[in-house]
């Protein structure tokens, strides 16, 4: 797994790119007190499990499969 960092809030989580479909995150830290997106989510009643990320997570984590600094496995 390798490091990638938010560009809208600055949050890193670990991420691994088995295909371009599936991407594996894992937070360093509860998802809800660092990502003020998934954190406005969970305050309107949703739970932090069911919170899949958020777009600008999305984003970096495509940006960094662009730049190369995260493969996909199967690429």
């Amino acid at each position: 797994m390798r490091p990638v960092r938010c560009a809208a809030c600055g949050n890193e989580v670990l991420c691994e790119k088995f295909s371009a479909a599936h991407t594996q995150i894992q937070w360093t830290e509860e998802a809800a007190a660092v990502c003020p997106i998934i954190a406005e989510r969970v305050a309107a009643g949703e739970l932090s499990a069911r919170v899949r990320g958020c777009a600008p997570l999305r984003a970096s984590i495509d940006v960094s499969v662009a730049s190369g600094l995260l493969e996909v496995a199967d690429a």
